[in-house]
């Protein structure tokens, strides 16, 4: 016959095993549910959006490569943008360019 206080250190860490369990399903839950609401659907695996907007002009919207960040030219954009709106923003990622030169920078990178 086993000790009582076995058997209740037993139920014990099976008590703790199952809330650890429930915790991490809505853990994964929930990152499912933020990663849908903040990622649109456009954006697959492997990309990201960027919005090029200069002065007053209608900001136009891109979803591009991760490759692109390999490129000189679209990293100085990304310093500039850095250095007008800084790290803290919501939403695609805001270039200061005229759509026009970022779709230059992009059609150069192809070539």
């Amino acid at each position: 016959m086993e000790a009582p206080h076995r058997r209740s250190g037993l139920k014990y860490l099976v008590k703790k095993l199952q809330n650890h369990l429930q915790l991490s399903r809505r853990v994964d839950a929930l990152a499912v549910y933020v990663c849908e609401e903040t990622v649109p659907h456009d954006v697959k695996e492997g990309q990201f959006a960027v919005v090029a907007k200069k002065d007053e002009e209608k900001p136009t919207r891109f979803v591009l490569e991760l490759s692109v960040l390999k490129h000189p030219p679209f990293l100085r954009l990304l310093q500039l943008a850095e250095d007008e709106f800084g790290f803290q923003h919501d939403g695609a990622l805001k270039l200061p360019c005229q759509p026009e030169e970022l779709r230059r920078i992009l059609q150069d990178r192809t070539c």
